[in-house]
């Protein structure tokens, strides 16, 4: 026989390795703890049937999740303006959901509508770009777990957007479709990588109609534009100390005077009518004279459509390294990105939008005599 000190310890060991035990299996039925892109630490139901998607591409991550059927109410934002973002065309569906906040971008680190959130009963609540403090502050108002969700700089492909993707899709049940689009959506970079790198010349090249916080003209340029990068094209506007938009001059544009021209399509409309309205200026520059202006589209919208800039990409590629990009058709490859993140080939409805992907833009009928 123990004596009873001995009953009594061996007691508490065996209740502690039952709790051990049983912990794992507790937590599987229930909730999971994770660590969110502000690196709060937050405690969410597993596999949640009902959750919202605040904030800008909070709601596109989720679709490339395969998880839209689980939203339960969207931003005002999403309805009101429809166009440009992939992810709306491919799933129609979503505009058939209420509408919980307006959204956009004076939603950007701010709280949202209260009311419309509870209305619809969400389990958890995804959200970009809402610092920790706020992000506390949020859950405690609503009492229901927040996970904040990051992009990283705007206009950017930054790491952390496929960190978010693991982290909702573990959330969400959707592991495997997480790690599979991280996976194809890094290879797309090595093979854009990879064929910039073996281009033996590099022509200068300039991106205009760039967006922010509005639409702008030819002038409005990306010294660190994306796609660019991707394809190791030389970026005539490029300036280490210069970070996202800067504004040029027609006066600067005129001495950068590019060999190549890409008409970011969300400008096209103010680039076509300032063509119309000062010929004289646009007769001066290299890349009008030559007709080597293109069109791409915008990816910058309620930020980085991450399959619009990988298809601006390829169409960048094939522009300025023809040989390293010979089997590349930019609107066959822009449906092949679409249908593999959305599981539809958009391409047409961008193209309708926007122009054809990488083609010269209507009103330049024939090149600049």
């Amino acid at each position: 026989m123990f004596p009873a000190n001995y009953k009594r310890l061996f007691f508490f060991i065996l209740a502690g390795l039952l709790l051990l035990a049983l912990a794992p299996l507790a937590q599987a039925a229930g909730t999971i703890q994770v660590t969110d892109l502000t690196g709060r630490k937050v405690t969410v139901p597993l596999s949640p049937s009902r959750i919202v998607c605040l904030g800008p591409g909070c709601l596109r991550l989720i679709v490339y999740l395969e998880a839209q059927d689980k939203v339960v109410g969207i931003e005002a934002l999403e309805k009101r303006f429809p166009h440009g973002r992939p992810y709306y065309y491919a799933k129609p569906e979503l505009a058939k959901l209420p509408v919980i906040t307006p959204g956009g971008v004076p939603a950007i680190n701010n709280l949202p509508d209260l009311e419309g959130v509870l209305k619809v009963r969400p389990q958890v609540v995804f959200v970009t770009y809402l610092q920790k403090a706020k992000a506390d502050q949020l859950q405690s108002l609503l009492n229901i777990p927040v996970v904040v969700l990051s992009y990283g700089p705007f206009a950017s492909f930054d790491k952390v957007v496929l960190d978010s993707i693991l982290l909702a899709g573990r959330i969400l049940g959707k592991d495997k479709r997480a790690q599979a689009l991280v996976a194809q959506m890094e290879a797309w970079q090595k093979d854009l990588a990879r064929r910039g790198a073996l281009a033996k010349e590099r022509p200068g090249a300039y991106v205009g109609g760039i967006g922010f916080k509005g639409v702008h003209g030819l002038e409005s340029t990306d010294p660190h534009y994306l796609p660019f990068r991707w394809v190791g094209a030389k970026n005539l506007a490029a300036a280490p100390k210069k970070a996202g938009h800067v504004m040029l001059d027609k006066e600067q544009l005129l001495g950068l005077n590019p060999e190549y021209i890409f008409v970011d399509g969300g400008g096209l409309a103010l680039v076509a009518a300032d063509y119309a309205k000062k010929p004289e200026f646009y007769k001066n520059l290299k890349a009008f004279q030559t007709g080597r202006v293109y069109v791409l589209h915008p990816f910058n919208w309620y930020t980085t459509n991450l399959g619009t800039a990988l298809s601006d990409a390829y169409a960048i590629g094939k522009i300025l390294q023809p040989e390293e990009f010979k089997d590349v058709i930019p609107a066959a490859q822009a449906d092949v990105i679409y249908t593999f993140l959305l599981g539809k080939p958009v391409y047409a409805a961008m193209a309708k939008r926007y122009g054809p992907l990488g083609c010269p833009p209507p009103f330049m009928k024939e090149p600049q005599k």
